[in-house]
């Protein structure tokens, strides 16, 4: 389940809401060991996704690099490589 959070820190341009949000719910999802909540637990679950989000684009809004940013674009480049590597022609 967690495989599809990925690095937002340090991109160029910066993390969207969806994105962090995208990253929240696959959180909660991987330590809840739920991928849907029974209806007796929706609300706690959106309402740790919604605190997390809130969390991590707080964390995001406060660190500070003197690393140039990232390209998506080319970082997305080197993990196809990588894959190709690693699991052949994809």
């Amino acid at each position: 389940m967690c495989r599809n959070i990925r690095t937002l820190y340090n991109f160029e341009p910066r993390a969207t809401t969806a994105e962090v949000d995208a990253a929240a719910l696959q959180y909660v999802r991987k330590i809840s060991g739920s991928t849907k909540p029974s209806q007796a637990n929706q609300e706690a679950f959106a309402e740790a996704v919604e605190q997390i989000a809130q969390v991590t684009q707080h964390l995001l809004d406060s660190l500070v690099t003197h690393a140039p940013a990232r390209n998506r674009e080319e970082e997305a480049a080197k993990a196809h490589a990588r894959a190709e590597i690693r699991f052949g022609a994809v």
